[in-house]
């Protein structure tokens, strides 16, 4: 009876080994098979497809709740679809897995900014413009000065667009957003002059459409509606035919 009970006992305990060594094996392939489902939501986020994307990106949450990336990832996918609480939430959970995740707490500026936020944007991306090691500075200085454009401080605003061309002349962000202040500030000449250049240093990309949106605003106040016309065109021409920008400029031309 005793070698009986002896015998169940280390058997008990063989299966309980068995089970306890082969349970981290499922959850390192439930582990890749997430992490999967996140980069196929990533290619449907590259694609413009955010409701395909959010969709794989709920699904790998399911199985690896704390992965920053992932989390990042959940806000981006929000934010395309414009409910920028739900992105925040997930941006501050990013942040907060990972205190140094600098791109996820740019996104979390760039949510702050969409919803209005402005004080709390500007305070996100000065943590972030601070950090010398920081790769891309010119992200977070545009987008200071976008936050101090939603806040009326032209000023403020041109310094830090001017900033951020500092350190990459072409990015688009920055020449719209310093037309803008040049525009509301009636500079026509200057916004003419940086339009000009922003449309050679970007002519392949079709980013560049915003660009001569705005260069054919300038020339609408010029009173120059022929030159307006030909970059109305443009953007038909580059932007895509269901965005905002291209339904403009169908009202547009004439």
């Amino acid at each position: 009876m005793k070698k009986s009970c002896i015998l169940m006992l280390m058997i008990s305990l063989m299966l309980s080994s068995c089970s306890t060594s082969s349970s981290p094996k499922v959850d390192r392939h439930q582990s890749k098979m997430a992490s999967a489902t996140r980069e196929l939501g990533e290619a449907y986020m590259a694609q413009g497809n955010y409701t395909a994307a959010l969709k794989e990106f709920i699904t790998a949450e399911k199985v690896i709740p704390n992965d920053p990336y992932l989390q990042n990832d959940l806000g981006l996918a929000y934010m395309a679809k414009n409910r920028f609480d739900l992105a925040e939430i997930h941006f501050k959970k990013a942040i907060e897995l990972n205190p140094e995740y600098v791109p996820a707490k740019n996104n979390l500026g760039s949510a702050y900014l969409k919803g209005e936020k402005w004080d709390l944007a500007i305070e996100c991306f000065k943590e972030i413009s601070d950090n010398l090691l920081y790769a891309t500075p010119h992200y977070p200085l545009s987008n200071l000065g976008w936050a101090y454009l939603g806040k009326g401080d032209m000023k403020i605003a041109e310094h830090y667009f001017q900033r951020s061309l500092k350190e990459q002349p072409d990015f688009i962000n920055a020449i719209h957003g310093l037309a803008t202040v040049y525009i509301i500030e009636s500079n026509f000449s200057q916004a003419l002059d940086l339009l000009k250049e922003g449309i050679k240093r970007n002519s392949q990309t079709s980013a560049v459409a915003i660009l001569h949106s705005d260069i054919a605003k300038v020339y609408e106040r010029y009173g120059n509606y022929k030159e307006a016309d030909r970059h109305w065109r443009k953007v038909l021409e580059i932007a895509p035919q269901s965005s905002s920008l291209a339904q403009e400029a169908n009202k547009k031309i004439k």
